[in-house]
């Protein structure tokens, strides 16, 4: 692995050809934070996928990439005198050192439980922290997601299940005052109560340690590759999906599973 200094050089280097790209590439120099927002979370999801796939050699290369939006934002503010990658980097040490005493201060914390439980009370005190414990759940989260970290920013502040296990009578609940309203055909009305479901669906994900994303993400891939199975084999047989019983497709759709 290379040592800190190879670092600093490899991160100086960086900083010195995007330096050049904004005062000769006609595409870099046009880039604004507003042009740059949609490829930055394009990017950030194509890390997401290499994560879920666990392979380093396209982590590193997504990294790679979403790094390089970082210093290019910061490049942009530095030209508009607004702030530069040194306050950018100073900023998050800053936050680090403050919101981890227990390493650079004077208490204790045993566990991660203890660490995460004493962070909502540290993100509070800050100057320009957040004002209520949820303010630091993003608006413009997928709902899924931002489901669970609101749940999870509630549970550090002591507003949770006592026992797991209970969770459960609470999805039975939202499933029967689903099923209520399907009966009753009240469009909005459903649509309400399968949010309250999934939420509380979400929510016992969390009790049981699962990230409901990563959950619902193995999903989608194992059903991708089945239906892709299940359409290889329809053209092997030269049928059309649609031609087809769903008695003649649940049969190619059990092999793909084995």
């Amino acid at each position: 692995m290379n040592t800190k200094q190879q670092k600093l050089e490899a991160f100086g280097r960086l900083l010195d050809i995007m330096d050049e790209l904004r005062e000769k590439c006609p595409w870099d120099k046009e880039q604004t934070n507003e042009s740059l927002r949609a490829n930055t979370i394009e990017e950030t999801y194509e890390l997401c996928d290499a994560i879920m796939k666990n392979d380093n050699v396209e982590i590193s290369k997504e990294l790679g990439d979403l790094l390089l939006h970082v210093v290019l934002y910061a490049k942009i503010g530095e030209e508009k005198s607004s702030f530069d990658i040194a306050n950018v980097c100073n900023r998050i040490c800053d936050k680090l050192i403050f919101r981890h005493p227990h390493v650079f201060g004077d208490k204790s914390a045993d566990n991660a439980r203890m660490v995460e439980k004493s962070w909502e009370e540290i993100k509070l005190q800050e100057k320009d922290g957040n004002k209520t414990v949820l303010d630091g759940v993003p608006s413009a989260l997928p709902s899924l997601v931002k489901a669970y970290r609101i749940q999870d920013k509630a549970r550090n502040s002591g507003f949770d299940w006592n026992e797991r296990h209970e969770v459960w009578n609470k999805v039975k609940e939202e499933i029967g005052e689903l099923e209520a309203e399907i009966e009753n055909m009240d469009t909005d009305k459903i649509e309400a109560e399968f949010g309250d479901m999934l939420f509380s669906i979400i929510n016992a994900a969390r009790l049981y340690n699962v990230n409901p994303d990563n959950a619902l993400e193995r999903t989608n891939q194992k059903f991708i590759y089945r239906f892709n199975y299940l359409e290889q084999k329809a053209n092997e047989y030269g049928r059309s999906l649609k031609d087809m019983t769903l008695e003649e497709m649940e049969e190619i759709w059990q092999e793909a599973k084995k």
